[in-house]
């Protein structure tokens, strides 16, 4: 039972709101807001015997998932892993030492047919039959017959649920990426997460090249020094927005590092509440503090000189120009010097952001 503002929530719906004194303290459970993920030995076994003997299993993702279906070879029937592995030696070998191997060890264990292979692959009795016809079984490489949308399928059969529930519509579906263009759950190139490539930065990166050009530059994020990845803002399985942030806008996805930035203030200023990408490049920049441009152009793409000297600073009068020209006012941190708290002020007398 949770407790919302306008009543309690039971599992039969909004109850009438009771009185606050009549509200008990219930205490969150947060496993109820995950999906359900049990790779125990005796689970994995009924989901198993539930594939071979019904097509089907208990709710939740790993129980519920079934033999994937080759939509070229629809007829197929399962011939269990053994008469995989007479031809795929090599392949087994690479494989016994991930992560899915294994869990569909321990679900097969005991079983009189292991279904391992054919758990991702779909069955295999058209494939063993015909060898040489490549659409037989579902190919995980970009240049198989099998449709991209069957071999996504067969991975989402049993991750469907939590980071991945918004794949389906998001950029990297809709450009035609299926999973193993970033994952190889044939081998363990990564320490983790069965990529294809020995860290997420280095996958990303393979389409991602102009992105990664600006790490290297002057000011950037920790990432090209380990200290983050590019999944710490981006969910590349798909999220509500168009950049697969794993927040809902760009600065509440700033906000979970640079929570000082977040406020409330006094005095806001409107572009930075805005977006932090008005003034900002978040992947790297040749300027101070990953600014987009340097200042005080920045802050003349929005602030006329008014209560200045009316005239326009330009990068001549930096403190790194000609020493004829550099203006007193931009040596040190230029507008920052005097406006320091640009982000937003609870002082009094911040309304121009000096306190």
């Amino acid at each position: 039972m949770l407790v919302l503002a306008g009543g309690v929530f039971t599992a039969r719906g909004l109850a009438q709101s009771p009185s606050s004194s009549d509200l008990p303290a219930v205490p969150l459970d947060i496993g109820l807001t995950l999906p359900a993920t049990d790779l125990s030995v005796e689970r994995a076994r009924s989901s198993v015997r539930a594939q071979l003997e019904e097509g089907g299993a208990a709710s939740g993702d790993f129980q519920s998932a079934t033999l994937p279906v080759n939509p070229l070879a629809p007829g197929a029937t399962s011939v269990g892993s053994k008469m995989c592995v007479s031809c795929h030696a090599v392949e087994q070998t690479q494989f016994a030492h991930t992560q899915h191997a294994r869990a569909f060890k321990a679900g097969a264990m005991g079983e009189p047919a292991d279904t391992t292979c054919e758990a991702c692959h779909g069955p295999g009795s058209a494939h063993a039959a015909n060898p040489a016809d490549v659409g037989t079984i579902i190919r995980f490489t970009s240049g198989s017959k099998t449709p991209v949308s069957a071999q996504t399928g067969a991975c989402l059969n049993c991750h469907a649920a939590g980071a991945r529930e918004h794949w389906l519509g998001s950029v990297h579906e809709a450009r035609g990426l299926s999973c193993s263009d970033c994952h190889n759950p044939m081998s363990r190139a990564s320490p983790e997460g069965l990529l294809a490539k020995s860290s997420i930065n280095e996958v990303c990166s393979t389409c991602h090249q102009d992105v990664r050009a600006k790490f290297n530059r002057r000011s950037h994020m920790p990432l090209p020094e380990g200290q983050m990845s590019c999944t710490d803002c981006h969910n590349p399985h798909g999220t509500l927005t168009r950049p697969l942030l794993k927040t809902d806008t760009v600065n509440t996805t700033c906000y979970s590092c640079h929570a000082e930035k977040r406020g409330p203030f006094l005095f806001e200023h409107a572009p930075v509440r805005g977006s932090c990408l008005n003034c900002h490049d978040p992947h790297g920049s040749n300027q101070q503090t990953l600014l987009s441009m340097p200042m005080p152009m920045l802050c003349q793409q929005c602030h006329t000189m008014t209560r200045h000297p009316n005239d326009l600073q330009t990068r001549v009068g930096l403190g790194n120009g000609p020493a004829v020209s550099v203006d007193e006012r931009l040596i040190g941190r230029s507008c920052l010097t005097c406006h320091t708290n640009v982000h937003g002020s609870n002082n009094p007398s911040g309304a121009r952001y000096h306190k």
